[in-house]
């Protein structure tokens, strides 16, 4: 299915329906404020395998994301963040970054890789905050494969055409972007880039 809501203001009803899918066990490719990305529900094992499958990627490698509503989720999936890297949090989202921070024992074992990090995620997109505040919890993420171009698909209709067969829904919000989030590390002493992409490096890290 591909289903248009309006990207300034969603239309619940709409939003529901995405809800119902996910709850289902479905896999929805949705907008963010840089590429679109693949989700599903946390809880949901084999919804997460089949985006695995998709990214061509096995589940103890993926690097999954947790995108949130906003930075309330944090006590619920991380260990404790000090002032200073809270402070950076606050400084930059919502917007297009990538953090990477301690997971705690809240989060399921199999969005735990190696080291026992998530990736946190809060979009400045108000069709994704509006739809995880109605879920009521996190939907696990990754971005879109890129095409045999190595570029991302940005029109959702070209979207639909290309992963119908992988996805059960598919959120037409408008023409989506081109860059990745940035990535920043906060698990070691100091906070540590580990991609430059849409978001500017804050300059309290430079």
């Amino acid at each position: 299915m591909l289903l248009k809501i309006h990207p300034d203001n969603p239309q619940e009803r709409l939003l529901q329906q995405v809800i119902d899918c996910i709850k289902a066990g479905g896999v929805i490719i949705y907008p963010t404020d840089t590429v679109y990305g693949l989700g599903c529900d946390i809880y949901n094992q084999k919804a997460i395998e089949r985006i695995c499958k998709i990214k061509e990627v096995l589940p103890k490698q993926a690097q999954f994301s947790f995108v949130c509503s906003d930075l309330s989720h944090l006590s619920n999936y991380t260990k404790n963040v000090n002032t200073p890297i809270f402070r950076l949090l606050k400084q930059c989202l919502p917007g297009p970054y990538t953090f990477i921070l301690e997971a705690n024992k809240e989060v399921p074992r199999h969005l735990k890789i190696k080291k026992d990090t998530i990736g946190i995620r809060i979009p400045d997109h108000a069709i994704t905050q509006q739809l995880i505040s109605l879920l009521g919890h996190p939907i696990m993420s990754m971005s879109l494969p890129p095409n045999e171009w190595d570029s991302y698909e940005t029109d959702p209709e070209e979207i639909w055409q290309r992963f119908s067969k992988v996805v059960d829904l598919v959120i037409d919000g408008g023409i989506g972007q081109q860059q990745l989030s940035t990535i920043i590390d906060c698990t070691a002493e100091n906070p540590l880039i580990l991609r430059e992409g849409a978001g500017a490096i804050p300059a309290s890290i430079i």
